[in-house]
């Protein structure tokens, strides 16, 4: 099959489940979001299964090159490039101080509310899915998964301590945070602290590793 039609429905998908939910996702919606003939879809993904299998793992892949783009060396400024829902990052050589760091995640939340919006919702409608779907949630979860283990390489690559329960921390506090950044509800955002993102994560690292980040 064509693998660039195949790529344009899957982020069809993306797109419908982000604007209308899980009920939303079907094969017409899906066609007439990627401007394709009605029944394309179904020839590319047969079943609704198949569609939701799809947009996985497309939110997957988009996901993990955002992270490995921000991951690289050098300093960053912010700046979304591009893609579980929840910051993360590649095996790449990763931030080389907490300064770094923090400028590495607070662009990965800004592009959370921002260039990734509708891949982020997309898959929080996924989650949702998987609650009821045991092989939609053993799809996402290793993608969940190394969250935890990326934000550990992460510190360790900033020089920061990085046993476990500083990892979860971090990750589980970033992931936190997602919800509220997609509604942007401004007393939320600034009760939360999510007004100045790079107060936030500045802030975040400092609570999670302590002196170490100074």
């Amino acid at each position: 099959m064509n693998q660039d039609r195949r790529d344009r429905l899957r982020d069809a998908a993306i797109a419908v489940l982000a604007r209308e939910g899980g009920r939303g996702l079907t094969h017409r919606a899906v066609d007439e979001a990627a401007a394709v003939p009605t029944g394309t879809a179904k020839n590319y993904f047969p079943t609704r299964d198949a569609l939701l299998r799809a947009a996985a793992e497309r939110c997957a892949e988009r996901y993990h090159a955002l992270a490995e783009a921000l991951a690289e060396p050098g300093p960053q400024d912010g700046a979304g490039a591009g893609a579980g829902a929840g910051p993360g990052a590649g095996p790449g050589a990763g931030p080389a101080d907490a300064a770094q760091l923090a400028a590495l995640l607070a662009g990965l939340l800004r592009d959370t509310a921002g260039p990734g919006r509708t891949r982020v919702l997309a898959y929080l409608e996924l989650q949702a899915e998987a609650a009821r779907r045991p092989w939609l949630a053993a799809l996402l979860d290793p993608v969940a998964a190394a969250d935890f283990a990326a934000h550990a390489h992460l510190l360790r690559a900033a020089g920061l301590p990085a046993g476990p329960e500083r990892a979860r921390a971090l990750t589980l506090a970033l992931h936190g945070a997602i919800p509220h950044l997609l509604t942007g509800a401004p007393a939320t955002l600034a009760a939360a602290g999510l007004d100045d993102l790079d107060r936030f994560t500045r802030e975040l690292l400092a609570t999670v590793c302590g002196e170490e980040t100074r």
